[in-house]
């Protein structure tokens, strides 16, 4: 999803202001960019993790953690720390993606996420405003493997009904997105909004070159 459909905003500013509104304390934008660094590399590793409610829980507790000591401000309160962290965390879509979402859902065709993310991923795609333009999400927590494994395609694949040779995946990502769907049998267009594409892969430059090739 991220990369393909949404794009992080900048979390720093809003964890700085976020703990300031708490706390009272403003920890600064290097400190704020370090704890966001801190948390997103913690998170990546240990995003399969997730793969429940309980264990989402104790998975953001332990990113929290990692996020206060790179911080490196005594004295807030690690409950604080990730209610900021939290509340700081915004994705939001690439102009392209409702409208082809739409269209697509106008040609009759189901939608699914596939993606690299916990078992929280349906709750972020409604953050997004983009439930209602999709079928269902696959995350990779809640398949037992990350992409490019084929467990996370074939979780999407049964969330719609869909065989493999019916399905196209459109992803960002040339390992995990093409390799792994043409792994599971699926088609695959690698999204590259920026660049060049590389030799012999199927490739857009955004999503509303999308419709016209399904």
């Amino acid at each position: 999803m991220l990369g393909t459909l949404v794009e992080l905003r900048d979390p720093v500013p809003r964890l700085r202001s976020e703990l300031k509104r708490r706390t009272g304390v403003d920890v600064g934008r290097d400190a704020a960019a370090r704890g966001f660094g801190a948390e997103i590399g913690y998170y990546l590793e240990h995003h399969m993790e997730g793969r429940d409610r309980d264990s989402l829980e104790d998975l953001r507790d332990r990113c929290a953690e990692r996020m206060e000591e790179a911080l490196g401000v005594p004295g807030l309160a690690r409950a604080d720390v990730r209610a900021a962290m939290m509340k700081s965390l915004e994705f939001a879509p690439f102009p392209d993606v409702r409208p082809t979402l739409s269209t697509l859902k106008e040609q009759g065709l189901a939608r699914v996420i596939a993606s690299n993310w916990d078992w929280s991923l349906p709750q972020w795609v409604e953050r997004a405003g983009l439930n209602g333009l999709v079928d269902g999400a696959a995350s990779s927590a809640v398949a037992g493997a990350a992409k490019p494994a084929p467990d996370v395609f074939r979780l999407a694949l049964r969330t719609v009904g869909v065989s493999a040779g019916e399905a196209v995946h459109v992803g960002d990502s040339l390992e995990g997105d093409v390799h792994g769907a043409r792994a599971a049998g699926l088609r695959a267009i690698l999204l590259r909004r920026h660049g060049e594409p590389p030799e012999g892969v199927e490739s857009i430059r955004s999503l509303a070159e999308l419709p016209s090739l399904l």
